[in-house]
């Protein structure tokens, strides 16, 4: 292939590459735009240094950013691919955020005391937090037990589940289960605002700290002009580059 061909092919990519963009920033807004839930339930969750409140997982900051971390109480270890998106964190990406006024916390349903012997284990600075009896993994969704809640998983009741071919989530018999997910609240005052939640494939999107802060209520607050949200919510715009 000479290297005029190669440019044309390329050339024709690059315009598919850039509807894929388009049509990724046009979803990031629509996302932000979504309208919000106010958390009204008192959870508590077992930290290293002793229990946290949820709007105490902020750590000061407006939007808290939660992976669900898959580690059942009667594991050993943790989750596989979870571990793996564990190992991929660093301190740059976890400042990033934190100049976005963005935290990012790791919650399992294991008790603390294993949670942190796998923590030391991988060698991990993040604190984990243990949801270990309480409701919070229940209430969205990503350990599925039906004598404790109507199964639902990905926004999927039981009917929809077995539509799909996914009816072995609501096996009893396997319950209960564990599954991915993260979860994003946003910090008005003293409440807090259940603002986005993605299960299965959907917690692969982030890839780095952009991709993190596009599942945000607040977007990546650049220095752009921002679109206003719902609520007087200030939403971070995209910049067009074309």
């Amino acid at each position: 292939m000479s290297r005029e061909q190669w440019n044309t092919a390329r050339k024709e990519l690059l315009a598919s590459e850039k509807e894929a963009l388009r049509a990724k920033d046009a979803l990031n807004t629509r996302r932000r735009l979504l309208p919000m839930v106010r958390v009204d339930k008192a959870y508590v969750f077992e930290g290293p240094d002793g229990p946290r409140t949820l709007p105490e997982l902020f750590e000061g900051r407006r939007q808290l950013i939660v992976q669900h971390f898959m580690f059942a109480p009667d594991w050993e270890d943790g989750c596989a691919s979870c571990t793996a998106s564990i190992d991929e964190l660093n301190d740059g990406l976890l400042r990033h955020l934190g100049t976005r006024e963005t935290t990012y916390a790791i919650i399992g349903r294991a008790p603390i005391a294993k949670l942190e012997k796998y923590r030391a284990k991988r060698g991990w600075s993040i604190p984990l937090y243990s949801s270990f009896g309480s409701d919070f993994n229940y209430d969205y969704h990503v350990t599925i037990d039906e004598s404790v809640t109507p199964v639902e998983f990905n926004y999927r009741g039981p009917d929809e589940l077995r539509a799909a071919g996914m009816d072995w989530l609501l096996d009893t018999g396997n319950q209960p289960m564990e599954q991915p997910g993260m979860s994003c609240f946003l910090r008005v005052g003293d409440e807090v605002f259940h603002t986005y939640s993605t299960f299965a494939r959907g917690t692969e999107q982030s890839g780095g700290s952009y991709g993190l802060l596009d599942m945000t209520a607040l977007g990546r607050q650049e220095d752009w002009e921002e679109p206003k949200g719902r609520s007087g919510v200030s939403r971070g715009a995209i910049p067009n580059f074309e």
